[in-house]
């Protein structure tokens, strides 16, 4: 696997329209890493398709993505210390992963603030009892006028968090508020959303690559 930058170069290689993203994919990447190095998390949101790339991205940070993240000796040892068979079975097959919050998926709590509180709260309410001190929001918002993404990012300054925005190339409402944009230049939903898939998974990969040996 390619080391960071070689990974971000790869990127603009295949989508030369995100050559001007290049500093802030950077500068994502290094806030994003930092807060892992520090044991914090990631915290996830959008809406739509958005709230779907979440999944998606979660989805690549929990597991192996293009390296296979194996459990160190000692923590294999403990599993098998614990039953030769099953904890073979874990040892063998456990894979490290990355601290990630899909706040999309929590549809029970989303349910319940939409339906006891506000609809327009309901990531900014997760964020009340799940967000601390260090951890990052990323919003994904192609738009960047999402009233309940903008909320999020108010109720993560509440927790003193930090923000990663991913917007169309405006920015919207919501790009001022974050400490990093990066904004696809594209304006329509679409054609943004397909640009936005590529960032974040470069992202993973150089996330990927800078905690995980092969």
């Amino acid at each position: 696997m390619p080391h960071s930058q070689e990974i971000l170069d790869g990127l603009i290689i295949r989508y030369p329209a995100l050559a001007g993203c290049r500093k802030s994919i950077s500068d994502a990447f290094e806030m994003l890493s930092a807060c892992l190095k520090d044991g914090k998390k990631l915290v996830l949101c959008g809406n739509g398709g958005s709230c779907a790339d979440c999944d998606h991205m979660a989805g690549e940070l929990l597991k192996g993505f293009c390296k296979s993240r194996p459990l160190q000796e000692t923590e294999k040892e403990i599993l098998r210390q614990m039953d030769s068979e099953r904890g073979g079975m874990l040892a063998d097959k456990l894979q490290k992963g990355l601290a990630v919050v899909n706040l999309c998926a929590n549809t029970a709590a989303m349910t319940a603030v939409a339906n006891d509180i506000d609809a327009e709260l309901i990531f900014a309410q997760q964020l009340m009892g799940l967000g601390s001190e260090g951890d990052v929001l990323v919003c994904i918002c192609p738009k960047g006028r999402a009233e309940n993404i903008w909320n999020a990012i108010a109720a993560a300054r509440l927790r003193k968090m930090k923000v990663l925005g991913l917007t169309a190339q405006d920015g919207g409402t919501i790009g001022a508020l974050c400490d990093v944009l990066v904004a696809a230049p594209e304006k329509e939903v679409y054609r943004t959303q397909e640009l936005h898939l590529p960032i974040y998974h470069t992202l993973c990969l150089m996330l990927e690559e800078a905690f995980f040996e092969q």
